[in-house]
């Protein structure tokens, strides 16, 4: 069992940061993949960025490369997530996930998911 906590979110001007925060209980947090996903009102979850187990692979969803940043930090069972030049569009809640499943295969589908955290919201003004 996996419990997730997400922070960091906010309300920002479009052009400023976000670091999101996704710590995890549990002694086998390093065994899994982390994702991140943002479900905007009236959409659907959609994939953001996900991180391998040891932190040396990373997929992102062509909407937010060049300006997110996935990494994790195994030691403190947290993955983070940095998020430059916010656009509105990127306004939505936040939720990290943990998948047992390692390989690539399917990695933006959240029903690969195993563990859910109960979101942050991220609000992006014009």
């Amino acid at each position: 069992q996996v419990q997730l906590v997400e922070s960091g979110g906010g309300l920002v001007q479009a052009g400023d940061s976000l670091r999101l925060s996704c710590a995890a209980s549990g002694r086998t947090f390093s065994s899994y993949v982390m994702g991140w996903f943002r479900q905007a009102p009236g959409k659907e979850r959609e994939f953001v960025a996900a991180v391998s187990s040891s932190g040396g692979n990373s997929w992102y969803a062509d909407s937010v490369k060049g300006r997110f940043t996935i990494s994790r930090d195994n030691a403190k069972n947290t993955v983070y997530l940095q998020m430059n030049s916010l656009k509105p569009g990127d306004t939505a809640e936040y939720s990290c996930a943990a998948r047992a499943r390692s390989s690539a295969y399917l990695i933006g589908d959240p029903g690969t998911y195993n563990y859910w955290g109960q979101g942050t919201q991220v609000t992006v003004s014009s």
